[in-house]
């Protein structure tokens, strides 16, 4: 199974599009004659990143402006593409945030507005856009998770439990979908540079002290190994030999001696 063939009625859906992770998947599709449609709630990005990628690639490439968190934004979003004259065949929920500190300290709205971003949006736009793949018996859909999902991160609690939940959805509909000729992948990446951590709250010194050099990974090579696995239909794909071998140590060590390791390298925990 690979990516499926470009076609003018078909486009390749990418949230979170208008920097890091989600342009860059957004070009790579692009680079392979796929017309894209990026979604994000900044208009301005995405109408320059898709003057770009028609320009380079000769593409097609539409422009949704849409916020994640809003449940009514997003289920418009099949009916506008209806208009464009489109299906989706290319799934790519990348769009996510995360906060930062102890959850006795947290601001609610924001850590719900997380939730409906990292975990409610991936539910909805799969549910929306999937039937239409699997009576196509066509398609492939990319959640993008994170190293995170393979452990709890106290100082990120909703944001570990968000990418452990896309782990698990993006396994267990991989298999509901297999019988369909749809395909799931789930990206779990590591520390990008892509201005997420700062976005988070997180100071880019204290990061990189309490995550290694090792560990990051340029966003353009993130979001090749994820388009590379979609195409390969890959399960599971994790940027970086020190990053699976981290995952795997989460995944597989003690939570009673793993936890109080992780909160002590946790610069959002290191003032308590």
């Amino acid at each position: 199974m690979s990516l499926p063939a470009p076609r003018p009625d078909r486009t390749c859906l990418v949230t979170g599009a208008s920097s890091g992770i989600g342009e860059e998947i957004a070009g790579l599709l692009a680079a392979r004659g796929l017309g894209v449609t990026l979604v994000a709630r900044t208009e301005s990005k995405l109408r320059v990143l898709a003057d770009d990628l028609a320009a380079r690639h000769g593409v097609r490439v539409e422009v949704l402006a849409t916020d994640l968190v809003d449940a009514d934004a997003r289920s418009a979003l099949p009916g506008r593409l209806a208009d464009l004259g489109l299906e989706v065949n290319v799934l790519v929920n990348n769009a996510g945030f995360s906060t930062l500190g102890p959850v006795y300290r947290s601001d609610p709205d924001r850590e719900i507005a997380m939730i409906r971003t990292d975990v409610e949006a991936v539910v909805h736009l799969c549910s929306l856009f999937a039937p239409g793949m699997a009576e196509r018996r066509s398609g492939c859909i990319l959640n993008v998770a994170s190293t995170a999902a393979f452990q709890p991160i106290p100082g990120q609690a909703g944001y570990g439990g968000s990418k452990a939940f896309v782990l698990s959805y993006s396994h267990a509909i991989r298999e509901e979908l297999r019988s369909q000729g749809v395909t799931v992948t789930a990206l779990c990446p590591g520390p990008v540079e892509t201005g997420f951590a700062e976005a988070a709250g997180i100071d880019p010194s204290e990061m990189a002290e309490a995550m290694p050099k090792l560990f990051w990974v340029a966003a353009d090579e993130v979001a090749r190994t994820g388009v590379e696995a979609m195409d390969a239909n890959r399960a599971v794909a994790i940027p970086g030999l020190p990053n699976k071998a981290s995952a795997a140590f989460g995944w597989l060590s003690p939570r009673r001696l793993l936890l109080p390791m992780v909160a002590r390298q946790h610069p959002a925990m290191r003032d308590l």
